[in-house]
């Protein structure tokens, strides 16, 4: 059985208070079931609430915490809730932190361990009690035994960044956040007409890589940070909004598509609001809005 379980929904940052109740205010962080293997994707604010589950749950049933991490990428609503990650202070914890090569030349490893430094936070790194493997990766499919198996796809952000399609037993589940269509860049007037069409077919190879990445998948979480207004005036940002992730996910096919990676902005009410929308609109494919607590079966 393959189950996804959300833990955090929201993006950018954190937004606690008495209007995210209902969908939830933490950032991203989702439990990925294969039966017994623990798969998390994303180590937002949500890690906090999953970590404390974990230690209540995993650890009795278990004996130890063993967990396979997979980061979309290191923008701080995607990793700020490692230091609060309760199993990383538990001895005997086995963790594989998996994630896509930096911009720069540091290192995965380095990124999220200087969160544990005294500048931002009381206990170093060194100080865990987890036993932590990092490892940087590309466009890839990963084989992680027992049937399950991992394809990372990058994705269109002002950083590396990665989706990521888990395969078990004929099931899928992908990720796509955070993302936004491919555009053509020279569409400028001192862009001559080579480069402009060159522009426009080098967009178009790209959304549809992107179709085939997600073609015929179980559920699809993607990102869907914007309305139709909203995302015009944030063209460039990374982020899609929901018309885009519709069309994307019904031209490849998909079965369940849930809207992830909530604007900061946007109320349990607007949210409701979208979600029946959208879920009218479009009879051919189902639409969720992202919740926390929220559990589905690929």
């Amino acid at each position: 059985m393959l189950t996804v379980r959300f833990w955090g929904v929201r993006g950018s940052l954190p937004t606690p208070g008495i209007d995210t109740v209902i969908y939830g205010g933490n950032t991203s962080c989702l439990e990925i079931r294969a039966d017994e293997r623990l798969i998390i994707v994303d180590l937002g604010s949500g890690a906090r609430p999953l970590g404390d589950w974990l230690a209540a749950n995993d650890l009795k049933k278990y004996g130890k915490i063993k967990a396979e991490i997979f980061l979309s990428h290191t923008h701080w609503d995607h990793i700020m809730g490692f230091p609060m990650f309760s199993p990383v202070y538990i001895p005997g914890t086995e963790l594989k932190i998996t994630g896509p090569v930096s911009l720069e030349n540091e290192s995965l490893k380095s990124i999220i361990g200087n969160q544990l430094s005294y500048q931002y936070w009381p206990v170093r790194e060194e100080e865990l009690a987890a036993k932590i493997e990092y490892s940087q990766i590309k466009e890839t499919t990963l084989d992680l035994g027992d049937g399950l198996t991992v394809k990372s796809k990058f994705l269109n952000h002002p950083i590396f960044c990665l989706g990521f399609r888990f395969f078990y037993k004929e099931k899928s589940i992908a990720t796509v956040f955070d993302h936004e269509p491919y555009r053509n860049l020279f569409t400028s007037e001192k862009d001559d007409e080579a480069a402009q069409k060159e522009g426009e077919i080098a967009a178009a190879e790209e959304n549809e890589r992107m179709k085939q990445f997600i073609k015929d998948a179980d559920i699809v979480i993607h990102d869907a940070q914007y309305t139709k207004t909203e995302y015009v005036k944030r063209v460039g940002w990374g982020h899609s909004s929901y018309d885009q992730s519709v069309q994307l996910t019904e031209d490849a096919n998909v079965k369940k598509l849930v809207f992830y990676h909530h604007e900061p902005q946007h109320t349990d009410k607007e949210l409701e609001q979208i979600e029946n929308e959208y879920a009218q609109a479009n009879p051919n494919i189902e639409i969720i809005m992202a919740k926390e607590g929220l559990t589905l079966q690929a």
